[in-house]
């Protein structure tokens, strides 16, 4: 029998595949390794395949709830179960999209695509690792997911050789083994003290523990995925590892990587504990330095990619503090940000490409006067940066504004004041990286020569793909209600994990 509100069609078939696909095509891309052209094809054609059953995956988990397959044909909790609700379905058409994207600018890029035949297999290993992190139903196959993502990133981020890029990576892996090592440690005392890894099985066991044990493994978990999301004080890895990588995988570690940390932090602060005030309050501090601390080291650089690595931390706070009000208006906003920040982030990363390749640098000082010499650039800039620093009518002021009114209905003014002030000094960095590099005169001497090729001084499977990104911000905005009322779903689902448990555990409950 299966439980009400759970997928019984062959779309449960369909689970497993944005793991499986992706896995599949980066061993055929090892046996291509000597033909570009087919390691290329392969990994259009998979994640473009990927894109299309997330969005069957999402038409079906908005319409019935949850879609579960157990692995093997185990029942939870002993089987491994695979979960698509409404907030892992949107993740995973967000970050789908997203990848095949980067992928085409890393194809019109020709740079470390082209030199090292273990980027597509590399490339379609994260693909996997991300997939399965959004989907999977219990902390182990958690913590695999994430150490397939990892183990893929601990390469790409070197890509090059460069001493820089050795040095930051070093950073990156060492920081992530740390939290690795956390991971597991949390997960052998969650397993010590209620049995089971299962979410689900976890989410009823854990309200039998004393609220303090509850506590402790939220904090715990919290740390784990705050080092991997780029929370305060956990975050200081992240801008020096993000901007020595190759261009297209900053892109895609920028806009994707720290959300899926966030994912999980919403995910087990909502399903494992019940939410306190204790932890409420916790999150909301946590939200504002983090949005403090990032803005600030923003205004401080000098390079574009180091301001748009700092407002990576910067923005993170945001999406903590929806959850951390831990109302259906709190959480549908932060759901709303993540979606609009994994775009809009990746769409600035590729810009800032754009820039370091037509002017051989990206630091502020080294560029200028782009806006006459490259206008494509300066358009293609203009968008994402309007909508990050949270102006009307783009998707950034819109997921603010849900968020602000979430705050002031919850009566937590202060953070809200933090909100808004830290969206001022947004505007002001993305001021100065427009008067620097695209109006200011440049005053130092690049470090590498200006490529200028195709029509509009840039590979068109450079600009498309920046442009494309662009356009779905601005679709974002446009279909504004739309979206906001599917998170809106997804928060109701997360408040209420009822639902969650009856689909996975069924009649084991």
């Amino acid at each position: 029998m299966i439980a009400a509100g759970v997928s019984t069609s062959t779309m449960q078939a369909l689970v497993a595949v944005p793991i499986v696909l992706p896995l599949l095509g980066a061993g055929l891309s090892v046996v291509f390794g000597a033909w570009r052209g087919a390691q290329r094809a392969i990994t259009l054609v998979v994640l473009a395949s990927i894109v299309a059953v997330s969005v069957a995956l999402l038409i079906e988990a908005d319409s019935v709830g949850y879609i579960v397959q157990s692995s093997g044909g185990w029942a939870a909790p002993l089987g491994i179960a695979l979960v698509v609700d409404r907030l892992s379905a949107i993740m995973l058409v967000v970050s789908a999209s997203v990848l095949l994207v980067v992928a085409v600018y890393a194809i019109g890029q020709a740079g470390e695509e082209r030199q090292r035949v273990s980027f597509h297999p590399l490339y379609l290993v994260l693909a996997a690792g991300v997939s399965a992190s959004f989907i999977t139903g219990d902390l182990f196959n958690l913590f695999v997911a994430f150490e397939m993502m990892l183990a893929a990133s601990y390469v790409l981020i070197t890509l090059g050789g460069r001493r820089d890029q050795i040095r930051s990576g070093m950073s990156y892996v060492v920081i992530s083994l740390v939290a690795s090592t956390l991971f597991i440690s949390a997960l052998a005392l969650i397993y010590a003290a209620t049995g089971t890894v299962n979410m689900a099985d976890l989410a009823v066991r854990m309200a039998e523990l004393p609220e303090s044990v509850r506590t402790g493994f939220s904090l715990l978990l919290l740390v784990v995925f705050g080092i991997k999301a780029g929370l305060f004080p956990l975050f200081f890895w992240l801008p020096d590892s993000y901007p020595t990588a190759p261009g297209p995988v900053t892109a895609i570690f920028a806009g994707l990587l720290t959300k899926v940390g966030v994912y999980a932090i919403i995910r087990t602060q909502t399903l494992l504990v019940v939410p306190s005030d204790t932890m409420g309050t916790v999150l909301l501090w946590v939200a504002g330095l983090t949005m403090v601390v990032g803005v600030i080291g923003a205004i401080a650089q000098d390079d574009m990619k180091r301001i748009l690595a700092f407002h990576i931390i910067s923005q993170i706070g945001y999406m903590i503090l929806g959850l951390g009000l831990f109302t259906v208006a709190g959480l549908a906003g932060a759901v709303f940000y993540v979606i609009h920040h994994i775009v809009v982030k990746t769409a600035l990363f590729l810009v800032a490409g754009l820039v370091d390749r037509r002017a051989g640098s990206s630091r502020l000082s080294a560029v200028g006067g782009l806006v006459r010499s490259a206008p494509v650039i300066a358009g293609l800039f203009l968008v994402p940066a309007l909508s990050l620093a949270g102006l009307p009518p783009f998707s950034g002021f819109l997921a603010k504004f849900a968020l602000a009114d979430a705050g002031i209905a919850s009566g937590a003014w202060w953070i809200v004041a933090v909100s808004l002030a830290v969206g001022l000094f947004t505007l002001f960095s993305m001021t100065k990286i427009w008067a620097g590099v695209f109006w200011g005169e440049a005053d130092e001497v690049p470090m590498r020569a200006p490529v200028i090729d195709g029509r509009l001084g840039s590979p068109m499977l450079m600009v498309i793909p920046t442009l494309v990104l662009a356009a779905m911000s601005v679709a974002f905005s446009i279909g504004a209600g739309s979206l906001y009322e599917l998170s809106e779903r997804a928060a109701h689902d997360l408040l209420d994990p009822s639902g969650y448990i009856a689909a996975v555990l069924g009649d084991g409950r």
